[in-house]
């Protein structure tokens, strides 16, 4: 009885490994914030940020796991003193091991959840990529005690090391279905898009079944239970099927979502993504000046909304469409607008050399400084026009600007007003009557 207070002592004594928590929850929130971004809070791009932060925290539990599997092993005789199974101490530290882990993976999830609620999150958690985070880091934790274990060497830990960091790098997001194998490796999720689900349930087969298989396989070695094959069978029959599925991806790990707007009705309708709600006040300001000048044309548009960046921008039935940048970036709101005067072009007569007519529009409808254009007349006799004189000359002149056909005589006009107030004072004076003739 008294070795066995010593081995449960001992045991007891591996909470120690505990120190290893503040460590780990260190590198992943520092890993997970290089996956973050700041300006918009989509609860897929959060998973992204915990399933990418394991590339790195996976190879240092991996390396804290095959040190302490190193350093308690000249102490297995003292567990020989029992009557427990030889595989008993083992799946003990595993548990501890892969718990520790574990609770530095739960930190690292409420901080970036933490700061997702923060601000204005959308889209929906996604549970199964937290689950698939926690299975991949629990896989390097048993690959690293078990290496240290079958190799009780020092230089094992930096061997784990910088192996499972190769293995970590090696995966590229968006090329090919293989860095989609655990630690996988995703791209950022844009806006209307979202993980697919089957992708995560995957990934998370696929680390259960090889963490399994990896235990029961030196469970069986330890204890020459072969009995044990059957389950380690069926683990790995789970991670082959789970690598066929992730083949048939093709690399593909996201499918298109429609996402309520939010909007605001005055002085235009202006719809965004939810995500990007910050955006309103900008885009309606950057939106509003053009919307006024091109009413009465074509191109005029009471209702602004953001779509897909695979859905093209135009103008059509009052409503512009135009793509946002999700990370809201400095002229974000001016980019937009133009997207609405390009989308005003017409592709086949506006693809030759820019037409410097066009230029000099462009940029009072934009509010932009006017262009140095050749010819000055134009420009001059155009910027003396008044605000109402301009928007009524555009009403005239709409198909020459959508056709990039403006051209010297379009400008050499009077003011877009006096010749129809002229034609009215002429009219008015045929009709009067000859008082000379009385």
């Amino acid at each position: 009885m008294s070795d066995l207070g010593r081995v449960l002592r001992l045991d007891a004594r591996r909470t120690a490994l505990l120190v290893s928590v503040p460590l780990l929850t260190v590198v992943g929130t520092a890993a997970a914030a290089l996956s973050l971004c700041p300006s918009v809070a989509y609860w897929d791009n959060t998973v992204v940020a915990l399933v990418n932060a394991v590339r790195l925290l996976g190879p240092v539990a991996a390396a804290l796991a095959a040190w302490t599997a190193v350093r308690e092993r000249p102490l297995d005789y003292l567990r020989d003193l029992t009557a427990r199974s030889p595989a008993t101490g083992v799946l003990f530290d595993l548990l501890l091991l892969a718990a520790a882990a574990l609770v530095s993976y739960g930190a690292v999830t409420a901080v970036v959840v933490a700061v997702t609620l923060a601000q204005d999150e959308a889209g929906h958690p996604q549970p199964m990529g937290v689950a698939a985070g926690a299975g991949s880091l629990v896989l390097h934790v048993v690959a690293g005690y078990l290496a240290g274990r079958l190799v009780p060497h020092r230089a094992t830990a930096g061997f784990v090391l910088g192996l499972t960091a190769v293995w970590a790098a090696a995966r590229v997001p968006g090329v090919s279905w293989w860095s989609l194998l655990p630690p996988a490796a995703f791209d950022r999720i844009a806006l209307f898009t979202a993980l697919r689900p089957e992708v995560l349930a995957d990934q998370v087969t696929w680390a259960a079944g090889l963490t399994t298989a990896l235990i029961l396989g030196y469970v069986m070695w330890a204890t020459r239970r072969f009995l044990l094959v059957l389950p380690l069978v069926v683990a790995l029959a789970a991670t082959v099927t789970a690598t066929l599925g992730l083949h048939r991806t093709g690399g593909g790990t996201v499918a298109p979502v429609a996402a309520e707007p939010v909007c605001r009705e005055w002085p235009l309708t202006v719809c965004v993504h939810p995500a990007l709600r910050d955006a309103l006040p900008r885009l309606v300001s950057a939106a509003t000046p053009v919307a006024a000048r091109l009413n009465g044309t074509p191109g005029a548009f009471t209702a602004l909304e953001q779509r897909p960046m695979w859905v093209p921008v135009a103008v059509n039935g009052g409503v512009a469409t135009v793509h946002l940048d999700e990370e809201l970036s400095g002229g974000f709101a001016a980019r937009a607008v133009r997207q609405i005067s390009d989308s005003l072009k017409d592709a086949t007569t506006c693809a030759a050399p820019p037409n410097e007519y066009r230029a000099l529009v462009d940029a009072w409808l934009l509010d932009d400084e006017p262009p140095a254009v050749p010819d000055t007349d134009a420009a001059r006799r155009f910027a003396s026009w008044s605000e109402t004189a301009r928007r009524a000359w555009l009403r005239q002149h709409f198909a020459a600007y959508r056709a990039c056909a403006l051209g010297p005589a379009d400008f050499r006009t009077e003011r877009p007003r006096r010749p129809v107030l002229a034609k009215h004072v002429r009219h008015a004076a045929s009709h009067r009557p000859n008082r000379s003739a009385r």
